[in-house]
């Protein structure tokens, strides 16, 4: 494929690179061009048909074959995909426009012979037509040449691709994912709070409480039980100690035992 550069000459090359380069950055409206690096005499395009036309919500490639001596001679143009147009030949797909004919010129780069092709769809021009048949239609009756369009545009013609600016849709896309990440933390923290909040309590954490609990009151019902058998008889018997004043239960046998000589002594007073 090398060699198909080779034949065109150096300072060509490198023109055609920058206008490739060109093309590629800023493409003109409607118009998406691919070339092969290793073979500059070949230009494709991809061309979305105008709106208002026949070829609406079509795409229509076509190439751009350079010859040896170009830019000194223009390129020959074809359609690759199948279209019903009056200067476009129905066997090959040649293109007939003056701009590759008698009214070219070697300063004419390649965005303006694209951009003449796709003007083409837009307005054909039938005096120099090499579809007989579109030419005459459309002459005679534009709304039968439309429909015959149409048909080739639905059956042949590929169909356009969301447009997005390069710079456009990665920010879009980098803002998008951040708000995607948040939305995604927040609704997953909804989810673990809205989870804990619906868990019933733990068997194990509910018979630990239960058996603290009756830990507390079996001691509470032993220090009663007690304070009532150590008791005088006839007193009334002692309130229950709270659980936490735990020194005070373990000087309840000496409190009462003194209290037992207290009475005694009270009672051989009374016998003298």
């Amino acid at each position: 494929m090398q060699a198909t550069n080779e034949n065109l000459p150096p300072n060509v090359i490198k023109q055609l690179a920058k206008e490739l380069k060109n093309l590629d950055e800023t493409p003109p409206e409607g118009i998406k061009v691919g070339v092969n690096d290793d073979d500059f005499s070949t230009i494709f395009a991809d061309i979305d048909g105008p709106a208002g036309t026949p070829y609406e919500n079509g795409v229509f490639r076509m190439k751009l074959i350079l010859g040896h001596d170009f830019p000194h001679s223009p390129p020959a143009g074809y359609f690759l995909t199948k279209i019903f147009h009056p200067n476009v030949a129905p066997k090959n797909g040649e293109i007939c426009v003056n701009t590759l004919k008698k009214d070219w010129n070697p300063s004419l780069g390649l965005r303006h012979v694209l951009v003449v092709v796709r003007c083409l769809l837009i307005e054909p021009f039938p005096g120099s037509a090499l579809n007989e048949q579109a030419g005459k239609m459309l002459l005679d009756n534009y709304d039968e040449y439309a429909r015959h369009a149409r048909i080739y545009t639905d059956c042949h013609a590929m169909k356009p691709r969301p447009k997005f600016k390069n710079g456009a849709i990665s920010e879009s896309t980098t803002a998008l994912n951040v708000d995607q990440t948040n939305t995604s933390v927040l609704s997953a923290d909804q989810k673990s709070g809205a989870t804990v909040a619906a868990l019933p309590p733990s068997p194990l954490a509910t018979s630990t409480n239960a058996a603290a609990k009756g830990g507390q009151d079996q001691l509470a019902n032993a220090a009663t039980s007690t304070m009532t058998e150590t008791g005088v008889s006839g007193s009334t018997t002692l309130p229950s100690v709270p659980i936490t004043q735990k020194k005070e239960i373990v000087g309840l046998p000496k409190q009462n035992a003194d209290k037992k000589k207290i009475d005694a002594r009270k009672k051989s007073l009374k016998r003298l």
